[in-house]
């Protein structure tokens, strides 16, 4: 048999968890491939795919609807297709416009979109270089940017992203916050490999997914690059030498020291009336993110002030 993996995103690292061998990885399937190799296997286009009879496809990527549609249009047979990242556990949460049209009706959710945010699907969330519509399954947690990018607009400081990974969220927060400076810190190497193994996260899988990345990608994504510093290395070294105030920090960085120094770093810095999105704090398989929050109200004495998304995996609002 054939196992075609589509996605070569952090998805593919779960892949383990459900008993795949990465030796019996065929090919990975990507629309919008970064490179020619995966974890020493090839990649291909869709169309690339030779489909027989003794193919099958697990699909780890997040765009759930769209790849369905794609392997009709291709004639991939339905019965030999799994989705890992399906309805049940995405799209029932995060609700597009165009999920609206199915549930509601083209003319009732059309009347809505002009005064619903809730339904809207912003045109910056779609990216021509990683797949359309790139954030649409995290929707709750760009419409939560939507709004504190208006609360935030009086309030002074930069705006950062520490867990970059391929820069889609961050490029909803360049696009929201135009006039604001965006540092951007990653390793753009994956895990500091001891921090991961201390958490169980041994995995190739893991670490080979979160390592697809590159900073120059990242920055061909930002609508607004001229407002982009990206720190590449390690955190905190790499923000030894900044002297700024921060109006909006998003944290996504999976592991609890990593989110600790996170949490320890910019929060002392955050500017009255800012905010911190802590991403995986819900996260059943990420359970060092939640930890490192309670580390962190241990220290302070009292608890952070903060408000839980029901996003994908679960972010923290911290003010």
């Amino acid at each position: 048999m054939k196992i075609y993996v589509w996605g070569t995103g952090c998805g593919a690292s779960e892949l383990q968890e459900y008993g795949v061998d990465p030796k019996d990885i065929h090919a990975f399937i990507d629309s919008f491939p970064s490179g020619p190799e995966f974890m020493g296997k090839p990649v291909l286009l869709p169309e690339d795919v030779r489909w027989d009879g003794d193919s099958f496809i697990i699909v780890s990527a997040r765009q759930s609807g769209e790849i369905s549609e794609k392997c009709a249009e291709l004639g991939f047979d339905p019965e030999r297709i799994l989705f890992l990242r399906n309805h049940f556990r995405l799209v029932d949460i995060n609700r597009s416009y165009d999920n609206a049209v199915g549930i509601l009706g083209e003319n009732a959710a059309e009347h809505l979109r002009g005064s619903v945010r809730a339904v809207r699907t912003p045109e910056w969330t779609s990216s021509p270089l990683l797949g359309e519509k790139d954030m649409e399954n995290d929707w709750v947690r760009v419409a939560a940017l939507v709004q504190a990018a208006r609360r935030l607009e009086s309030v002074r400081g930069a705006a950062a992203e520490l867990g970059v990974y391929k820069g889609a969220f961050a490029r909803c927060i360049n696009a929201l916050m135009p006039d604001r400076k965006l540092y951007l810190f990653d390793s753009f190497e994956g895990f500091d490999e001891k921090e991961a193994e201390s958490e169980g996260k041994t995995g190739s899988m893991f670490a080979e997914a979160h390592r697809n990345t590159a900073e120059d990608m990242v920055l061909k994504r930002m609508p607004h690059p001229e407002q982009v510093v990206i720190r590449k290395g390690w955190f905190p070294e790499t923000a030894n030498d900044i002297a700024e105030e921060f109006a909006f920090v998003s944290l996504d960085v999976d592991l609890e020291e990593s989110s600790y120094a996170g949490l320890a770093y910019f929060y002392p810095r955050l500017s009255p009336g800012g905010m911190i999105f802590l991403h995986d704090y819900s996260s059943p398989s990420l359970p060092g993110v939640s930890k490192a929050v309670v580390r962190y109200e241990a220290v302070l004495g009292e608890k952070l002030h903060a408000m839980p998304l029901p996003d994908v995996n679960g972010t923290l609002v911290i003010c």
